[in-house]
């Protein structure tokens, strides 16, 4: 069936008339991106006004809060301090980096609450704070627990992930995100860039038979990128239909010379075989997809709230909830480095792909997750 309408923008059919859902999200952060001083300052002072909606997840405090912390880093200690003041813990990126006083208030509120709910909501807060001190509280809790601890799944040391960090028993801090994020952005066609997504494989997946795809192709020793500690070429490789399907994630060694050895997968339904959906056309269009690395770091929430940015480094906008993988050869949790937004690269799809990667190891994990 035809449908009636297109995307003035971009020109994909639609059934209504009117911007397509990627092309709006793109018109609206460019308005934030616009956004003059004074309209910040608007935004800042109704978020603070009427703190209580933001955690209702009622409109227009809940847009502003992630347009002013993902597009504009404006989150205030003024809006932290009212949401503490409040009672507000949620979204706990309210609390990232909040100053000293906030934190104490947070902890306090942890150490005195009974109730499970409300505890894991205030690990999660303290996480984003992340200093030293939220370090010691989580750590004492996960050495003595409190009675709310059977209730919930994971200890502190997981609470802390959400945050970018976590911490053995003798606390020591392992940071599991970078500190600098660069969105990736639609170049033209043939453009240069460190970074490229989707370059087709020879070899096919012993699963479904369909192309495997180096889904990643990172140059490290770009100046950009070099927050990353990369000397060379990492490539994450996997099979972009059976990902989602996996017993766990995909993983593959890489050499910095850009060679790839692709670990044995198993299926999660322990088949063997299944079959492959992806088309010719859509491997095309996931092998000469336009994106690019941006010129200069963008905020390190920019990717963590919407569905159509694709971001190195930062935080991600995980669909359910983080996850850190173990790395296979030695134990400890890999770092977050990229998500890649499955619909940005191929028309029509669902989720998003999570790479992370051992700096020790050489070794790449890619995780997908989808509602």
């Amino acid at each position: 069936m035809k449908l009636k309408f297109q995307c003035p923008d971009c020109g994909t059919p639609l059934g209504y008339e009117g911007l397509c859902w990627k092309c709006k999200a793109e018109h609206d952060r460019r308005e934030v991106l616009a956004w003059t001083p004074e309209q910040i300052t608007e935004k800042q002072e109704g978020l603070i006004r009427n703190i209580q909606r933001l955690a209702d997840m009622e409109d227009p405090e809940c847009t502003d809060f992630w347009q002013l912390l993902s597009y504009r880093d404006a989150i205030t200690p003024e809006i932290q301090r009212a949401a503490l003041d409040a009672k507000v813990f949620y979204p706990c990126e309210l609390y990232y980096r909040a100053p000293d006083d906030v934190r104490d208030g947070l902890i306090t509120a942890l150490l005195e609450t009974g109730n499970s709910q409300d505890a894991s909501n205030l690990m999660s807060c303290l996480a984003m704070q992340g200093d030293e001190k939220a370090l010691e509280t989580l750590l004492e809790l996960e050495k003595n627990p409190r009675p709310w601890r059977k209730s919930l799944y994971v200890d502190p040391s997981i609470y802390a992930q959400c945050g970018g960090w976590t911490f053995d028993r003798e606390g020591q801090r392992t940071q599991l995100n970078f500190d600098t994020c660069f969105s990736l952005v639609k170049g033209a066609p043939g453009k240069e860039s460190p970074i490229h997504i989707g370059r087709a494989r020879e070899n096919t997946c012993p699963h479904c038979g369909g192309r495997m795809v180096d889904m990643l192709v990172l140059d490290g020793r770009d100046e950009r990128l070099k927050f990353l500690g990369i000397d060379g070429i990492l490539t994450a490789t996997c099979c972009p239909n059976c990902v989602g399907f996996l017993e766990g994630p995909a993983f593959n060694r890489f050499t910095l010379d850009g060679g790839v050895e692709i670990f044995p997968s198993e299926l999660f339904d322990g088949a063997e075989k299944m079959d492959c959906y992806i088309r010719p056309e859509d491997y095309k269009e996931l092998t000469e997809n336009p994106f690019v690395l941006g010129k200069v770091p963008v905020p390190l929430f920019y990717g963590a709230a919407c569905e159509d940015v694709n971001t190195i480094g930062g935080f991600a906008n995980w669909v359910q909830d983080w996850e850190y993988t173990t790395c296979p050869h030695c134990g400890k949790p890999m770092k977050y480095l990229a998500q890649i937004q499955w619909d940005t690269v191929m028309d029509g799809t669902e989720g998003t792909l999570y790479i992370e990667f051992c700096p020790d190891c050489h070794i790449v994990s890619m995780q997908h997750q989808q509602t």
